[in-house]
């Protein structure tokens, strides 16, 4: 095979995205640089009026962009929601696992309920859909791209009151790890992300509870999504043929205090 040089491209065409959790935060950004990368972006989350809007943006830039309704904790809408996208934009094939919640208490504060949901919708959720996602990859013997977002509370926990949130980020470093070897001879590619403190609607809570966290970083500062956008370009464009079962930090020297 003859690779171009610099072997590097951000060109999405003709492929078809689909974000969980795009309706705010990191997930609508996530949306719009692939839309803006050129793939047709399918997405995803409860709060379908914020979609909509993002999606009539997207449009309105020449892109293409569907809204789909999905509660990530209802087994139902996970195991749909491919071939719901499929029939609407074509088959796809690239995912990004970006919807996930805090827990923000301390681990023997929490109820049986909370504990669920964050699992639910941070490790569980993740797991079934890039199943869903892989296995009509294979029916169709199409190649594909998995993003997952973890956390660099997967490697280091500051015991602020987020133990089941690490415990379930460091899950989706794993989840990433052993996906990408099962599915490497099927030329499916699982890798992910794995941000410091970013600004998010997460975030805001955050800081609410706890303030100005951002004066213990290094830089003294707290991420803009826009630094994500290369990354997540990276792994999910060309030029990452060979990159599966990696999760790349991103978070501005935050982790290594």
């Amino acid at each position: 095979m003859t690779y171009p040089l610099p072997n590097i491209s951000t060109n999405l065409t003709g492929q078809t995205a689909l974000v969980t959790g795009a309706s705010s935060g990191l997930g609508l950004r996530f949306a719009r640089v692939l839309a803006a990368a050129g793939a047709k972006v399918a997405l995803a989350a409860r709060r379908t009026d914020r979609l909509e809007g993002l999606a009539d943006e997207i449009r309105s830039q020449g892109g293409e962009a569907a809204a789909f309704a999905l509660d990530v904790t209802d087994t139902d809408q996970l195991t749909s929601i491919v071939p719901t996208v499929e029939a609407a934009l074509g088959p796809v094939t690239i995912l990004v696992n970006n919807a996930g919640i805090p827990d923000a208490q301390r681990a023997t504060k929490m109820s049986i309920e909370l504990i669920d949901r964050v699992m639910d919708i941070n490790l569980r959720a993740p797991f079934i859909l890039s199943c869903e996602v892989a296995r009509r990859l294979m029916e169709l013997k199409s190649p594909g791209r998995i993003v997952n977002i973890a956390s660099v509370a997967a490697y280091t926990y500051a015991g602020q009151g987020a133990a089941l949130y690490s415990v379930t980020k460091a899950g989706v470093v794993r989840l990433t790890e052993a996906l990408a070897v099962e599915w490497a001879k099927f030329d499916i590619n699982v890798n992910g992300i794995a941000p410091g403190a970013f600004e998010s609607e997460m975030m805001d809570g955050m800081l609410a509870r706890m303030g100005d966290i951002a004066a213990h970083y290094p830089r003294k500062r707290i991420g803009n999504p826009a630094q994500l956008d290369s990354t997540l370009l990276y792994l999910v464009g060309p030029a990452s043929d060979a990159v599966t079962g990696t999760v790349i930090k991103v978070d501005d020297g935050q982790g290594s205090r």
